[in-house]
């Protein structure tokens, strides 16, 4: 299948060319472009065919929320690589940072320390995510975290087994794929950790258990059904849990369920350990989701966000549970890089002092824009989310709630033709993270390119 077949299907390039120019003047040409189309054709010879590839887009540079491909068109990305730019392409106070770090040193082993290391421990700590003293693991990406904070939990609680969510996401290698639940084909042909149960994460769009309170149901499912008759508390070392589940909805958990967590891992002696990987680092409107119920987890993994685009990540745990490992019963080559850490060093910083409060601001704007659209296109089923993480959900009606896939694929691939990048989760949400300084302007024009590939997708 050529390019032009995999991304344009049936669709007349042409038509396309004529409609991209007319709804949005920043795209110059047809998409892909002749540039980026010969570009993935070179990608298709070399790159592992794993990798989704979204939107047919060959990135030449970014500045803030904007983005431009190698022919010269202009995107808002509302994507921000799957939330990782949380300060915007290149923000200048980051990049100063890399290129003084650079100047320094590239690499130094974890055999040995050094000072912005050091800061970016001790800023977690002053965060205070658990509101006790804490000690942080250094990695390179969420799925490091992850697989980090499974060691330690099995470590320190001598129990092998775990429970996990269906619908989450977790990462992609051997442990961490275990709990990964969002689609079967992350899993299909695997086979991976053993010792984990998974539980339906509450979801009271699409309820699964009786009951107005789903997050009770659930926890009522795991004490007096899971417990009684299949998976003894006492051989459970942690439950993992996303404080907001992102691959799998961008679904937001009724309130009182992490509290009702909390207290259920408590009696029984269990780690409740929080994946703040994509709702970390200011993207739900505080520095970490977890504070918007009050609840410390016992460890917290992060990273995406954290580095503005560089691969960090980190396992933060309570200085009581992580100091109980030994020299050498966890390690890596690259964990605390220093361009890395200088890089975290400015995001956190720019995140506490103004872009975590951007995102609730203009979060707050962005879904009472997308609720205004709701009321006008029933496809709309609901609107979620929580800072600048957010879900529009399509469906086929809105009293069978039926999942309407086709929509939610014809609105992103409508957008991007428009000039907005956006990606799905769920079976049928359209997701919303720009980066964490995006303006109510960048929103709101946003919100017009959303709208006529909305109208486009309930055409076709």
């Amino acid at each position: 299948m050529s390019i032009e077949e995999k991304f344009h299907g049936r669709r007349s390039s042409k038509r396309y060319q004529r409609m991209n120019k007319e709804s949005h003047p920043a795209i110059r040409t047809e998409l892909p472009g002749p540039k980026a189309r010969a570009l993935l054709a070179r990608d298709a010879e070399v790159v592992s065919p794993s990798y989704p590839r979204e939107h047919p887009f060959v990135m030449s540079h970014g500045r803030g929320v904007e983005v431009w491909d190698v022919d010269g068109n202009r995107f808002l990305d509302f994507a921000a690589g799957i939330a990782v730019c949380s300060t915007g392409h290149s923000h200048p106070q980051v990049v100063q940072a890399i290129k003084n770090a650079a100047d320094e040193f590239l690499h130094i082993s974890p055999d040995f320390s050094h000072e912005r290391q050091i800061a970016l421990g001790e800023k977690i700590n002053a965060l205070s995510p658990m509101g006790e003293p804490v000690l942080s693991f250094f990695c390179q990406s969420g799925t490091e975290a992850v697989e980090g904070a499974l060691k330690l939990a099995r470590y320190v609680s001598g129990r092998s087994r775990f429970i996990g969510f269906l619908g989450g996401f977790h990462g992609r290698t051997m442990g961490s794929l275990a709990f990964t639940a969002s689609k079967c084909t992350q899993q299909q042909g695997f086979a991976t950790m053993p010792g984990v149960t998974h539980v339906p994460f509450p979801n009271p769009y699409r309820p699964l258990f009786a009951g107005d309170d789903q997050g009770q149901a659930v926890l009522n499912y795991i004490e007096n059904v899971l417990f009684v008759s299949n998976l003894p508390a006492s051989e459970v070392a942690a439950i993992l849990v996303e404080p907001i589940q992102c691959e799998g909805g961008y679904i937001v958990p009724p309130d009182g369920f992490l509290a009702g967590l909390r207290q259920l891992c408590d009696r029984h002696g269990i780690l409740l350990i929080l994946d703040e990987v994509q709702s970390g680092v200011g993207r739900s409107g505080k520095m970490f989701a977890c504070q918007h119920w009050n609840v410390q987890p016992d460890i917290m993994t992060l990273a995406k966000g954290l580095g503005s685009g560089l691969p960090i990540g980190l396992v933060v745990a309570k200085k009581t549970i992580m100091q109980q490992w030994k020299p050498g019963a966890h390690a890596n080559t690259y964990g605390g890089n220093p361009l890395c850490c200088a890089a975290a060093l400015v995001t956190l910083d720019l995140i506490e002092r103004e872009y975590a409060a951007n995102a609730e601001k203009v979060g707050a704007h962005f879904m009472k824009r997308l609720r205004e659209l709701q009321s006008q296109y029933p496809v709309i089923g609901e609107i979620r989310g929580k800072g600048l993480m957010i879900g529009m959900e399509l469906v086929s009606d809105r009293a069978s709630r039926a999942p309407c896939t086709a929509s939610c694929h014809a609105v992103i691939t409508n957008a991007f033709h428009r000039g907005l990048i956006l990606l799905s989760c769920g079976q049928s949400t359209v997701r919303f993270m720009p980066p964490l300084m995006v303006s109510v302007a960048q929103v709101d024009e946003a919100m017009t390119l959303l709208e006529a590939a909305l109208l486009e997708a309930l055409a076709q």
